[in-house]
């Protein structure tokens, strides 16, 4: 028999997959209030490890400060309720950085 029919099939793997970073409400009320809050942010406080090829922001959880998220994606709840606590949710590109 040959060896490509007698070694097991194993899946495969996408090349067109994206690994988006979540981070959810709950998480952003380590940020001080009023605070500007970035993906980098994100990983100086330690809620994800890396950027990947996005971060999202779900709604799980409250949040109870007024903040700026800038995210590459939102729920449609996250953005409400930023919204509902006095913030501002915005969209921005996987390669924009933070203005200095």
């Amino acid at each position: 028999m040959p060896l490509h029919r007698r070694l097991p099939k194993r899946g495969f793997k996408n090349l067109f997959s994206k690994r988006i970073m979540t981070v959810n409400i709950k998480d952003l009320n380590r940020f001080e209030e009023g605070a500007e809050v970035w993906p980098e942010d994100f990983i100086r406080v330690g809620l994800i490890h890396t950027l990947g090829d996005g971060v999202k922001v779900l709604a799980y959880g409250e949040l109870d400060r007024k903040l700026t998220v800038k995210a590459n994606d939102f729920s449609e709840m996250a953005i409400q309720k930023i919204e509902r606590a006095g913030g501002t949710a915005q969209k921005v590109s996987v390669d924009q950085t933070r203005a200095s």
